[in-house]
């Protein structure tokens, strides 16, 4: 492999980029951190300061064209993803782009396309996938002990957790949508991934906005703005039918009248089914002609995949990419489906002529 440094810059100084890209970059002894960019130019001083990156920028393309970065986090509002995603690989620079890929499937196809015109990769921040249960459970069920999967429940539902109404996270023209765009990436991808990723064959449900009028339910940290917009759902329920004929049941809200938080992801098999729950992975079989549950023990001490270490590797060597830019368009076209749904109040189906909408999938990733 090649050792040499990848000169690394991040594009957004929110607390995501912070927490996630930066902590995480900065281990790493084959990136070299090089310089932040950020249109409130205080808020990338700062974590210049705190990271020891001597080049801080207010404008994306000009830290792109004078840095010579060979990858960029891209850590802003959902509907600047595609843009700066694609000015990043025209100029020959790889992108870890947080989820979602973009505000919707169409823009995510153009990341693709200009992905592939520069030869360069894309990978999407779906830090999901990359958690010891996560890791553990794609291989269990790849090698085949679920038998033929028949059914996934995905769902991660808030009692208080709105992202501060008047944020951006709330207006439906810097995100794209809510809680589906922000939650629901997350948990229905990863069932979704763990399936392996079937085609789907339609998808109904319904939106709701329901504590737009509130100010007592944002998530801690999150103070928002009274008067802000919030003209997005703050929960989402739906159902998709695949062409295999398995189901997935999902549900996501921002904020709802339930006893505490739940994150979870439950798969069913023909042979087992497992669960994880809050973390709690389980294993659901059969033994002896007994119903068995089994709590694998994974050491937390031990990281299975490390997605950071996983795209520079990737980078470097050209292993294929565990979230590539083609799952961003495969989940944002599902997405884009359940908001037309939602919005007519009736399945919407994906026809035959839509079979090159969605990306096929393969290991050349």
């Amino acid at each position: 492999m090649n050792n040499r440094k990848l000169r690394y810059g991040v594009i957004g100084a929110g607390s995501n980029a912070e927490r996630k890209h930066l902590n995480n970059y900065m281990n790493l002894p084959n990136v070299e951190l090089v310089s932040i960019c950020d249109v409130n130019l205080e808020n990338a001083k700062r974590l210049a300061e705190k990271y020891n990156i001597n080049n801080v920028y207010s404008n994306y393309e000009e830290m792109i064209t004078t840095e010579n970065l060979d990858l960029v986090s891209v850590c802003t509002p959902n509907y600047l993803h595609a843009e700066i995603s694609i000015y990043a690989l025209l100029k020959g620079v790889n992108v870890h782009c947080e989820k979602p890929l973009a505000v919707n499937a169409i823009e995510a196809k153009k990341i693709v396309e200009a992905k592939n015109k520069a030869g360069k990769k894309v990978m999407v921040g779906l830090n999901n996938r990359f958690t010891n249960e996560a890791v553990y459970l794609k291989k269990y069920i790849d090698e085949g002990f679920l038998g033929e999967i028949y059914h996934a429940k995905a769902g991660w539902i808030r009692r208080s957790g709105i992202p501060g109404r008047g944020t951006w996270f709330t207006n439906k023209d810097c995100a794209g949508g809510g809680v589906m765009i922000d939650l629901g990436v997350h948990y229905l991808d990863l069932a979704l991934y763990l399936m392996g990723m079937p085609e789907p064959s339609y998808v109904t449900g319904a939106a709701y906005n329901n504590f737009d009028h509130t100010t007592t339910r944002n998530r801690n940290g999150y103070q928002g703005n009274p008067n802000g917009i919030f003209n997005v759902e703050d929960s989402a329920l739906g159902f998709i039918g695949l062409k295999n004929g398995a189901t997935v049941n999902f549900e996501f809200s921002w904020a709802s009248n339930i006893e505490k938080d739940k994150q979870y992801v439950e798969i069913l098999g023909t042979k087992g089914g497992v669960s994880l729950i809050n973390g709690e992975l389980k294993i659901h079989s059969e033994l002896l002609d007994t119903c068995v549950d089994i709590s694998p023990i994974l050491n937390p001490n031990i990281k299975l995949m490390n997605e950071f270490e996983h795209f520079t590797n990737s980078i470097l060597s050209g292993e294929p990419l565990m979230a590539p830019a083609e799952h961003g368009v495969y989940t944002m076209d599902i997405i884009d489906r359940f908001y037309q749904a939602a919005n007519r109040n009736e399945p919407v189906f994906f026809e035959k002529e839509d079979k090159n909408k969605i990306l096929l999938l393969s290991s050349s990733f």
